[in-house]
């Protein structure tokens, strides 16, 4: 199945995410799944330096795994969990969850049989390496991405906005 090293290596990331993925949001302590976290943040970190992707992976642990977290502890800790933890009980739902769930769970099967591996672009490793990784990222986010770049800042501060309101109950 896994023939050679690089395929192993892949895998055992993979695996090692998707297994810390579902751990990270199971935990009842919420101090737990931040430290979960952590370890995913470095697999995460991990497989970018398999993909040869050294910039990226630097900015994942010092972002993510340093200031992101952090503020997640914070926040964590700003919050009276202890009375959201009493209160209403989520375990209720359990049958609504499942079947929004496993319609996401057909959903992403459903894309994934119609994947098809696009064609290597023009971005090659060799063009990288010559104009360095921070270069091209930077190109292709403010030309050919800016776009989701735009939307993924704005839902970076609509999560900020909607930290600061928990955080002033």
């Amino acid at each position: 199945m896994f023939n050679t090293a690089p395929q192993l290596f892949f895998a055992y990331f993979s695996a090692v995410i998707l297994i810390l993925s579902v751990v990270v949001i199971t935990r009842k302590n919420p101090v737990h799944s931040v430290i979960w976290m952590l370890f995913l943040f470095f697999h995460i970190a991990g497989l970018y330096l398999f993909l040869n992707a050294e910039f990226i992976a630097a900015i994942q642990i010092i972002i993510y795994a340093g200031a992101i977290l952090v503020l997640f502890l914070f926040v964590v800790f700003l919050l009276n969990l202890r009375q959201e933890i009493r209160g209403k009980s989520y375990i209720k739902l359990w049958p609504i969850t499942l079947i929004f769930s496993s319609s996401i769970f057909v959903i992403m099967l459903t894309v994934l049989r119609s994947f098809e591996l696009a064609p290597s672009g023009q971005y090659t490793i060799e063009l990288i390496k010559k104009e360095t990784h921070t270069k091209i990222l930077g190109q292709l986010l403010y030309s050919e991405f800016l776009f989701p770049f735009e939307i993924a800042s704005l839902i970076l501060l609509v999560a900020i906005v909607g930290a600061v309101v928990l955080a002033k109950k």
